[in-house]
């Protein structure tokens, strides 16, 4: 007897699909590490921090920008005109000869679109060197600049290091603070409670 074949798909189980996306997360973190230490030891002390800053801002362009993810993605675009527009932004960004080099670099392997996760992993590389602990801190409105002054202090003192703090707002914390340190979060936000009490909601 002849078998019979369906010719309906079977759907992926998600669970394989968080799985094989988190594998692709530890992939592209792997591969950010390894480019932004290399990138790292090619620099001299007075070109990490301008190197830094336009990395990370590049970074934050592609995330925001429709318009840039699509120049450097499409295959519409040389790889002339890519470079391009990195070196271009780049310059606008105060980075150093040996960065703009390196995001060419970027371009000709593919990796443009690992530059977000490269510039957190090169950002971290700086701190590292320097032994600077990067602190954000968010909240509802605006801190006054005395307040800012206060919060840093006081964190510096709690932490008996160097610390580089970034103030910011987010209108969903409705009142209170957020301290993020690295993975470390203290929240204290009406909006960070709330979440608090769902997640502990749903577990009983």
């Amino acid at each position: 007897m002849a078998r019979r074949f369906s010719c309906e798909r079977t759907k992926a189980s998600p669970f394989v699909k968080k799985k094989s996306e988190r594998t692709r997360i530890v992939i592209k973190t792997a591969v950010a590490r390894r480019y932004a230490q290399a990138l790292f030891e090619l620099l001299d002390a007075s070109t990490i921090e301008p190197t830094r800053a336009a990395l990370t801002g590049l970074g934050q362009a592609i995330k925001d920008s429709v318009a840039l993810r699509h120049v450097v993605a499409s295959p519409a675009f040389g790889a002339e005109v890519k470079i391009a527009v990195l070196a271009e932004l780049g310059s606008r960004m105060g980075c150093p000869s040996v960065g703009r080099t390196f995001l060419a670099q970027l371009v000709k392997k593919n990796r443009v679109g690992f530059l977000p996760e490269i510039a957190e992993a090169f950002a971290k590389l700086a701190d590292a060197s320097k032994g600077t602990q990067q602190i954000t801190v968010s909240s509802a409105a605006a801190i006054p600049p005395a307040e800012q002054n206060r919060i840093s202090t006081r964190l510096r003192e709690m932490l008996k290091r160097q610390i580089d703090v970034t103030f910011h707002t987010d209108a969903r914390h409705l009142a209170g603070v957020q301290i993020r340190l690295g993975s470390t979060v203290v929240d204290s936000t009406v909006h960070g409670r709330l979440q608090a009490m769902q997640s502990l909601l749903t577990k009983e």
